[in-house]
Protein backbone atom coordinates (compact mmCIF):
# COMPACT_ATOMS: atom_id res chain seq x y z
CA UNK A 1 0.00 0.00 0.00
CA UNK A 2 1.23 3.59 -0.47
CA UNK A 3 1.89 6.05 2.05
CA UNK A 4 -0.65 8.41 2.70
CA UNK A 5 0.13 11.91 1.64
CA UNK A 6 0.98 14.32 4.72
CA UNK A 7 -1.44 16.36 6.12
CA UNK A 8 -0.81 20.63 5.08
CA UNK A 9 -2.05 22.91 7.85
CA UNK A 10 -4.69 24.81 6.18
CA UNK A 11 -5.07 28.79 7.33
CA UNK A 12 -6.12 32.03 6.55
CA UNK A 13 -4.64 33.22 3.16
CA UNK A 14 -2.35 35.84 3.47
CA UNK A 15 -3.47 39.22 2.25
CA UNK A 16 -1.89 40.14 -1.10
CA UNK A 17 -0.02 43.59 -1.67
CA UNK A 18 -2.36 46.86 -1.09
CA UNK A 19 -2.85 48.32 -4.33
CA UNK A 20 -2.59 51.58 -5.20
CA UNK A 21 -6.09 53.32 -5.68
CA UNK A 22 -6.42 55.70 -8.53
CA UNK A 23 -8.69 58.50 -8.29
CA UNK A 24 -10.68 60.11 -10.88
CA UNK A 25 -9.92 62.96 -12.51
CA UNK A 26 -12.01 65.77 -10.64
CA UNK A 27 -13.18 69.22 -12.81
CA UNK A 28 -15.22 72.09 -10.37
CA UNK A 29 -17.01 74.81 -12.94
CA UNK A 30 -19.73 76.94 -11.99
CA UNK A 31 -22.14 78.23 -15.47
CA UNK A 32 -23.10 81.83 -16.07
CA UNK A 33 -26.39 81.05 -14.41
CA UNK A 34 -25.14 79.67 -11.15
CA UNK A 35 -25.11 75.76 -11.61
CA UNK A 36 -22.14 74.66 -10.04
CA UNK A 37 -20.77 71.34 -11.86
CA UNK A 38 -18.09 68.49 -10.81
CA UNK A 39 -17.25 66.23 -13.55
CA UNK A 40 -14.59 63.30 -12.58
CA UNK A 41 -13.70 61.13 -15.62
CA UNK A 42 -13.86 57.45 -15.39
CA UNK A 43 -13.46 55.42 -18.12
CA UNK A 44 -13.91 51.59 -17.02
CA UNK A 45 -17.05 50.91 -18.52
CA UNK A 46 -18.62 53.45 -21.27
CA UNK A 47 -21.54 54.55 -19.16
CA UNK A 48 -21.77 57.48 -17.16
CA UNK A 49 -23.39 58.25 -13.50
CA UNK A 50 -25.12 62.06 -12.39
CA UNK A 51 -26.76 63.75 -9.65
CA UNK A 52 -28.47 66.84 -9.86
CA UNK A 53 -28.76 67.90 -6.20
CA UNK A 54 -30.81 71.09 -4.98
CA UNK A 55 -29.95 72.45 -1.70
CA UNK A 56 -32.81 71.88 -0.10
CA UNK A 57 -35.09 69.61 1.27
CA UNK A 58 -38.11 68.54 3.48
CA UNK A 59 -36.67 70.82 6.28
CA UNK A 60 -36.69 73.95 4.11
CA UNK A 61 -40.32 73.69 3.18
CA UNK A 62 -41.49 72.13 6.94
CA UNK A 63 -43.47 75.45 7.99
CA UNK A 64 -46.03 74.43 5.00
CA UNK A 65 -46.61 70.60 5.72
CA UNK A 66 -44.52 67.72 6.61
CA UNK A 67 -42.94 65.73 3.49
CA UNK A 68 -43.80 68.20 1.25
CA UNK A 69 -40.17 68.11 -0.94
CA UNK A 70 -40.45 64.37 -0.90
CA UNK A 71 -43.89 64.67 -2.73
CA UNK A 72 -42.24 66.98 -5.23
CA UNK A 73 -39.41 64.84 -6.04
CA UNK A 74 -41.27 62.06 -6.38
CA UNK A 75 -44.19 63.76 -8.38
CA UNK A 76 -41.34 65.74 -10.65
CA UNK A 77 -40.67 62.84 -12.69
CA UNK A 78 -43.98 62.24 -14.27
CA UNK A 79 -43.95 64.71 -17.02
CA UNK A 80 -42.53 67.89 -18.27
CA UNK A 81 -44.50 70.33 -20.52
CA UNK A 82 -43.05 68.53 -23.63
CA UNK A 83 -43.38 64.87 -22.48
CA UNK A 84 -45.93 62.71 -21.11
CA UNK A 85 -45.04 60.18 -18.28
CA UNK A 86 -45.43 57.89 -20.52
CA UNK A 87 -42.89 59.64 -23.28
CA UNK A 88 -40.13 59.99 -20.69
CA UNK A 89 -40.31 55.84 -20.12
CA UNK A 90 -39.98 55.25 -23.69
CA UNK A 91 -37.27 57.88 -24.29
CA UNK A 92 -35.30 56.35 -21.22
CA UNK A 93 -35.80 52.88 -22.29
CA UNK A 94 -34.71 54.09 -25.99
CA UNK A 95 -31.29 55.41 -25.00
CA UNK A 96 -30.19 52.67 -21.84
CA UNK A 97 -30.98 54.93 -19.43
CA UNK A 98 -32.28 55.23 -15.93
CA UNK A 99 -33.22 58.13 -13.77
CA UNK A 100 -35.03 59.04 -10.17
CA UNK A 101 -35.82 61.35 -8.40
CA UNK A 102 -36.27 61.85 -4.36
CA UNK A 103 -35.82 63.91 -1.42
CA UNK A 104 -34.57 63.48 2.15
CA UNK A 105 -34.25 66.10 4.83
CA UNK A 106 -31.65 68.51 3.34
CA UNK A 107 -31.47 68.09 -0.53
CA UNK A 108 -33.38 66.95 -3.37
CA UNK A 109 -32.25 64.77 -5.90
CA UNK A 110 -32.56 63.98 -9.70
CA UNK A 111 -30.45 60.82 -9.84
CA UNK A 112 -29.44 59.02 -13.08
CA UNK A 113 -26.88 57.19 -15.22
CA UNK A 114 -26.85 56.25 -19.18
CA UNK A 115 -24.55 55.47 -21.99
CA UNK A 116 -21.69 58.24 -23.00
CA UNK A 117 -22.84 58.31 -26.36
CA UNK A 118 -26.31 59.19 -25.25
CA UNK A 119 -25.22 62.01 -22.73
CA UNK A 120 -26.78 64.92 -24.05
CA UNK A 121 -30.23 63.37 -24.67
CA UNK A 122 -30.14 62.00 -20.85
CA UNK A 123 -29.22 65.63 -19.98
CA UNK A 124 -31.74 67.11 -21.70
CA UNK A 125 -34.54 65.24 -20.00
CA UNK A 126 -32.94 66.33 -17.10
CA UNK A 127 -32.65 69.53 -17.84
CA UNK A 128 -36.47 69.52 -18.38
CA UNK A 129 -37.35 67.94 -15.31
CA UNK A 130 -35.47 70.57 -13.84
CA UNK A 131 -36.82 73.18 -15.35
CA UNK A 132 -40.01 72.85 -17.08
CA UNK A 133 -42.01 69.65 -14.80
CA UNK A 134 -45.81 69.76 -15.56
CA UNK A 135 -47.39 68.08 -12.14
CA UNK A 136 -49.91 66.18 -13.61
CA UNK A 137 -53.22 66.36 -11.49
CA UNK A 138 -53.94 62.33 -12.26
CA UNK A 139 -50.18 62.08 -11.18
CA UNK A 140 -50.24 63.63 -8.17
CA UNK A 141 -53.24 61.91 -6.96
CA UNK A 142 -51.74 58.46 -7.54
CA UNK A 143 -49.15 58.95 -5.77
CA UNK A 144 -50.70 61.03 -2.85
CA UNK A 145 -52.96 57.50 -2.72
CA UNK A 146 -49.61 55.55 -2.33
CA UNK A 147 -48.26 57.54 0.24
CA UNK A 148 -51.36 57.31 2.41
CA UNK A 149 -50.81 53.65 2.37
CA UNK A 150 -47.03 53.77 3.00
CA UNK A 151 -47.85 56.07 6.62
CA UNK A 152 -50.63 53.70 7.56
CA UNK A 153 -47.96 51.19 6.79
CA UNK A 154 -45.05 52.75 8.69
CA UNK A 155 -47.30 53.00 12.07
CA UNK A 156 -47.63 49.14 12.14
CA UNK A 157 -43.55 48.91 12.07
CA UNK A 158 -41.88 48.96 15.48
CA UNK A 159 -38.60 50.35 13.83
CA UNK A 160 -40.14 53.37 12.23
CA UNK A 161 -42.13 54.22 15.20
CA UNK A 162 -38.88 53.97 17.79
CA UNK A 163 -37.13 56.29 14.91
CA UNK A 164 -40.20 58.87 14.82
CA UNK A 165 -40.06 59.30 18.74
CA UNK A 166 -36.20 59.17 18.81
CA UNK A 167 -36.41 61.96 16.43
CA UNK A 168 -39.42 64.17 18.53
CA UNK A 169 -37.03 63.89 21.76
CA UNK A 170 -33.66 65.00 19.82
CA UNK A 171 -34.66 67.70 18.00
CA UNK A 172 -37.93 68.65 19.62
CA UNK A 173 -39.38 72.14 17.74
CA UNK A 174 -36.80 71.74 14.61
CA UNK A 175 -37.75 70.61 11.79
CA UNK A 176 -35.72 67.16 11.97
CA UNK A 177 -37.54 66.64 14.56
CA UNK A 178 -40.60 65.22 12.15
CA UNK A 179 -39.56 62.26 9.98
CA UNK A 180 -42.73 62.06 8.03
CA UNK A 181 -45.94 63.22 7.36
CA UNK A 182 -49.37 62.10 9.35
CA UNK A 183 -52.74 60.69 7.01
CA UNK A 184 -53.63 64.41 7.59
CA UNK A 185 -51.11 65.96 6.14
CA UNK A 186 -50.80 63.98 3.37
CA UNK A 187 -54.67 64.22 2.82
CA UNK A 188 -54.08 67.96 2.60
CA UNK A 189 -51.27 68.15 0.54
CA UNK A 190 -52.52 70.00 -2.70
CA UNK A 191 -51.27 70.02 -6.32
CA UNK A 192 -50.78 74.13 -5.72
CA UNK A 193 -47.93 72.98 -3.16
CA UNK A 194 -45.91 71.08 -5.55
CA UNK A 195 -45.83 73.89 -7.50
CA UNK A 196 -44.79 76.57 -4.83
CA UNK A 197 -42.05 74.12 -3.77
CA UNK A 198 -40.39 73.42 -7.43
CA UNK A 199 -40.34 77.20 -8.42
CA UNK A 200 -38.33 77.74 -5.10
CA UNK A 201 -36.14 75.04 -4.63
CA UNK A 202 -35.49 73.94 -8.33
CA UNK A 203 -33.32 76.43 -9.37
CA UNK A 204 -29.87 76.71 -10.89
CA UNK A 205 -27.97 78.98 -7.91
CA UNK A 206 -29.43 76.34 -5.02
CA UNK A 207 -27.70 73.20 -8.02
CA UNK A 208 -24.92 71.18 -7.95
CA UNK A 209 -24.36 68.92 -10.87
CA UNK A 210 -22.52 66.01 -10.33
CA UNK A 211 -21.39 63.02 -13.33
CA UNK A 212 -19.40 60.78 -12.93
CA UNK A 213 -17.92 58.19 -15.73
CA UNK A 214 -16.93 57.24 -18.97
CA UNK A 215 -16.24 60.98 -20.89
CA UNK A 216 -13.88 63.57 -21.99
CA UNK A 217 -14.11 66.63 -19.16
CA UNK A 218 -14.06 69.68 -21.83
CA UNK A 219 -16.51 68.10 -24.00
CA UNK A 220 -18.96 67.11 -21.48
CA UNK A 221 -18.71 71.14 -20.44
CA UNK A 222 -19.40 71.85 -23.68
CA UNK A 223 -22.71 69.86 -23.48
CA UNK A 224 -23.65 71.09 -20.19
CA UNK A 225 -23.39 74.23 -21.27
CA UNK A 226 -25.51 73.89 -24.01
CA UNK A 227 -28.16 71.92 -22.49
CA UNK A 228 -28.23 74.60 -18.95
CA UNK A 229 -27.54 77.79 -19.93
CA UNK A 230 -30.87 79.21 -20.65
CA UNK A 231 -32.13 77.68 -16.82
CA UNK A 232 -32.44 80.38 -14.70
CA UNK A 233 -33.58 81.25 -11.28
CA UNK A 234 -32.13 82.45 -7.85
CA UNK A 235 -31.58 80.87 -4.60
CA UNK A 236 -34.40 80.48 -2.24
CA UNK A 237 -34.63 82.62 0.73
CA UNK A 238 -32.54 81.43 3.89
CA UNK A 239 -34.41 80.08 6.81
CA UNK A 240 -33.98 80.09 10.07
CA UNK A 241 -35.18 77.25 12.74
CA UNK A 242 -35.63 76.77 15.96
CA UNK A 243 -32.79 74.99 18.13
CA UNK A 244 -33.08 71.44 18.86
CA UNK A 245 -33.83 69.75 22.39
CA UNK A 246 -30.65 69.48 24.37
CA UNK A 247 -32.06 66.22 26.57
CA UNK A 248 -29.17 65.03 29.41
CA UNK A 249 -28.75 61.92 30.50
CA UNK A 250 -30.11 58.58 30.25
CA UNK A 251 -33.91 58.97 29.79
CA UNK A 252 -36.21 56.06 28.69
CA UNK A 253 -39.19 56.36 26.11
CA UNK A 254 -41.87 53.76 25.68
CA UNK A 255 -44.29 53.18 22.25
CA UNK A 256 -46.59 50.80 22.87
CA UNK A 257 -47.32 48.02 20.47
CA UNK A 258 -49.91 45.44 22.03
CA UNK A 259 -49.45 41.75 21.05
CA UNK A 260 -45.40 42.28 20.01
CA UNK A 261 -43.28 39.53 20.44
CA UNK A 262 -40.18 41.16 20.45
CA UNK A 263 -39.36 44.75 21.62
CA UNK A 264 -37.96 47.50 19.00
CA UNK A 265 -34.64 48.97 20.98
CA UNK A 266 -33.39 52.50 19.85
CA UNK A 267 -30.95 54.91 21.64
CA UNK A 268 -29.60 57.46 20.95
CA UNK A 269 -27.83 61.19 21.23
CA UNK A 270 -26.75 64.16 19.36
CA UNK A 271 -23.40 63.98 17.46
CA UNK A 272 -20.98 65.75 15.05
CA UNK A 273 -21.85 66.48 11.39
CA UNK A 274 -18.99 65.63 8.42
CA UNK A 275 -17.92 69.40 8.34
CA UNK A 276 -16.42 68.62 11.93
CA UNK A 277 -12.74 68.18 12.19
CA UNK A 278 -13.24 64.25 14.03
CA UNK A 279 -15.89 62.98 11.35
CA UNK A 280 -13.45 60.28 10.32
CA UNK A 281 -12.72 59.38 13.74
CA UNK A 282 -16.11 59.04 14.74
CA UNK A 283 -16.60 56.74 11.88
CA UNK A 284 -14.02 54.71 13.21
CA UNK A 285 -14.80 54.74 16.39
CA UNK A 286 -18.55 53.53 15.34
CA UNK A 287 -17.18 51.52 13.04
CA UNK A 288 -15.81 49.09 16.61
CA UNK A 289 -18.71 49.50 18.32
CA UNK A 290 -21.25 48.68 16.18
CA UNK A 291 -21.53 49.69 12.77
CA UNK A 292 -19.56 46.64 10.98
CA UNK A 293 -20.47 42.90 11.39
CA UNK A 294 -17.70 41.97 13.07
CA UNK A 295 -17.73 44.62 15.90
CA UNK A 296 -17.95 44.91 19.79
CA UNK A 297 -21.78 45.32 19.59
CA UNK A 298 -22.33 42.53 17.73
CA UNK A 299 -20.08 39.69 18.88
CA UNK A 300 -21.52 40.82 21.97
CA UNK A 301 -25.54 40.42 21.42
CA UNK A 302 -25.87 38.65 18.20
CA UNK A 303 -22.84 36.43 18.11
CA UNK A 304 -22.32 35.52 22.16
CA UNK A 305 -25.41 36.06 23.65
CA UNK A 306 -27.96 35.71 20.81
CA UNK A 307 -30.33 38.41 22.05
CA UNK A 308 -30.70 39.88 18.22
CA UNK A 309 -30.27 38.73 15.06
CA UNK A 310 -28.97 41.93 13.41
CA UNK A 311 -27.81 45.08 15.78
CA UNK A 312 -26.49 47.55 14.48
CA UNK A 313 -24.77 51.22 15.27
CA UNK A 314 -24.81 54.39 13.08
CA UNK A 315 -23.57 57.92 12.73
CA UNK A 316 -26.45 60.04 10.53
CA UNK A 317 -24.78 63.75 9.67
CA UNK A 318 -27.63 65.45 8.63
CA UNK A 319 -26.70 69.36 7.48
CA UNK A 320 -27.38 71.57 10.65
CA UNK A 321 -27.05 68.50 13.22
CA UNK A 322 -26.20 64.76 13.49
CA UNK A 323 -26.99 62.14 15.90
CA UNK A 324 -25.91 58.48 16.74
CA UNK A 325 -28.13 55.67 17.28
CA UNK A 326 -27.66 51.62 18.62
CA UNK A 327 -30.93 49.37 17.22
CA UNK A 328 -31.66 45.86 18.05
CA UNK A 329 -35.02 43.90 18.09
CA UNK A 330 -35.08 41.52 20.71
CA UNK A 331 -37.06 39.00 22.38
CA UNK A 332 -39.37 40.72 25.49
CA UNK A 333 -37.85 38.88 27.89
CA UNK A 334 -33.98 40.02 27.37
CA UNK A 335 -34.95 43.71 26.90
CA UNK A 336 -32.74 44.43 30.31
CA UNK A 337 -30.16 42.61 29.25
CA UNK A 338 -29.68 43.41 25.67
CA UNK A 339 -29.73 47.56 26.93
CA UNK A 340 -27.23 46.46 29.99
CA UNK A 341 -24.76 45.07 27.24
CA UNK A 342 -25.15 47.76 24.80
CA UNK A 343 -24.04 50.33 27.63
CA UNK A 344 -21.28 48.15 28.89
CA UNK A 345 -19.48 47.88 25.55
CA UNK A 346 -20.42 51.81 25.37
CA UNK A 347 -18.60 52.43 28.57
CA UNK A 348 -15.50 50.00 27.70
CA UNK A 349 -14.78 52.25 24.72
CA UNK A 350 -14.90 54.82 26.13
CA UNK A 351 -12.42 54.18 29.16
CA UNK A 352 -9.69 51.48 27.60
CA UNK A 353 -7.42 51.54 25.02
CA UNK A 354 -8.77 49.94 21.75
CA UNK A 355 -5.98 46.84 20.78
CA UNK A 356 -3.54 47.89 18.09
CA UNK A 357 -4.73 44.36 16.19
CA UNK A 358 -8.93 45.19 16.16
CA UNK A 359 -8.05 49.51 15.28
CA UNK A 360 -6.03 48.09 12.16
CA UNK A 361 -8.64 45.97 11.35
CA UNK A 362 -11.70 48.52 11.41
CA UNK A 363 -9.18 50.93 9.57
CA UNK A 364 -8.25 48.35 6.91
CA UNK A 365 -12.31 47.59 6.34
CA UNK A 366 -12.88 51.41 6.18
CA UNK A 367 -10.65 52.27 3.65
CA UNK A 368 -11.29 48.72 1.29
CA UNK A 369 -15.20 49.66 1.43
CA UNK A 370 -14.18 53.51 0.99
CA UNK A 371 -11.85 52.83 -2.34
CA UNK A 372 -14.20 50.79 -3.37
Amino acid sequence: MGSRPAEVAVGVPALAPERQVTWPKRTGTRLANGLEVILAESHTIPRFHGELLFRSGNAAVADRSIGLAEMTATVLRSGTQKRASRTIEEDLRRIGADLSSHAGSDASTISFSGLSEFAEPLLGLVQELAREASFPEEEFERERRQKLEEVKLQRTQPSFLASERLRKVLFGAHPYARVAPSEAQVAAYRLDDLHTVYRELYTPENALLLLVGDFETQEMQKTIETVFYAWSGKKPEPKTFPAPANPRGRRVYLVHMPGAVQTQILAGCHAITRRHPDWIKLGVTNCLYGGAFNSRLVMNIREDKGYTYSPRSGVTPLRQHGFFSVSAAVRNDVVAASLTEIFYELNKLRSLPVPAAELADAQNYLSGVFSL
